[in-house]
């Protein structure tokens, strides 16, 4: 993945920190301590790699992600502000690293590329 998309990706972390910052009521650390939680979607990798793929993917969704967020803010749902934001956030920071959405082939083959050592 480029520097250029690298970048756009660490803005659009920027902006789901900014948009907690505004407009979630809760302290920073549950923020911090749920990032990391969106990754238990690989867990459909025990299944087979089709599974873990279409959980991995439909939970490192940026689309969902909005969706929820949106939904949250219009109905004055808190959860599903929270919910949208850290999924936000986590496949925002998963891209800066170079972790994309999943092929059916494996958890390396990705959108940006595969994972590991070339």
């Amino acid at each position: 993945m480029t520097k250029l998309l690298k970048l756009e990706e660490v803005a659009m972390f920027m902006l789901a920190l900014l948009l907690y910052e505004q407009q979630y009521p809760l302290s920073w650390w549950w923020f911090w301590g749920c990032l990391l939680l969106p990754d238990i979607s690989m867990l459909g990798y025990l299944a087979n790699a089709r599974t873990g793929a279409y959980m991995y993917n439909f939970v490192h969704h940026k689309g969902v992600a909005i969706i929820l967020y949106i939904i949250g803010t219009y109905f004055l749902i808190e959860p599903l502000v929270f919910i949208g934001l850290v999924l936000f956030a986590h496949s925002s920071m998963d891209r800066v690293f170079g972790y994309g959405l999943k092929f059916v082939t494996g958890f390396q083959d990705t959108h940006l590329g595969k994972i590991g050592k070339k």
